[in-house]
């Protein structure tokens, strides 16, 4: 059993930065691939970005590419999501999962933590 925390969250403007924070406890953290979602109030959870278990690789949504970075740091059981020029379309809670396929996120999670919201004003 792995469980999650997210942390980091809150409010800023356009245009600010925000880094995401997932904090496993368990010792297979580093085994397992991590995701990162989001969802808005009314809507369906969408997939944010992936990184495999070394960190070496990601992949991500297009609508955030080229501003959100995934990391991770096995030895802290933690993994990052850095947000950069944040748009109020990135509103949503943000939830970190142990992925059952780093190539294929669709196929859903192990283990999903409990979220943290980020807010986004214009």
């Amino acid at each position: 059993q792995v469980q999650l925390v997210e942390s980091g969250g809150g409010l800023v403007q356009a245009g600010d930065s925000l880094r995401l924070s997932c904090t496993a406890s368990g010792r297979t953290f580093s085994s397992y691939a991590m995701g990162w979602f989001r969802q808005a109030p009314g809507k369906e959870r969408e997939f944010v970005a992936a990184i495999n278990w070394s960190g070496g690789n990601t992949y991500y949504a297009d609508s955030v590419k080229g501003r959100f970075t995934a990391s991770r740091d096995n030895a802290k059981n933690t993994v990052y999501l850095q947000m950069n020029d944040l748009k109020p379309e990135d509103t949503a809670g943000y939830y970190c999962a142990a992925l059952i396929d780093y190539n294929n996120y669709l196929r859903g999670a192990r283990f999903w933590g409990q979220g943290t919201q980020v807010t986004v004003s214009s």
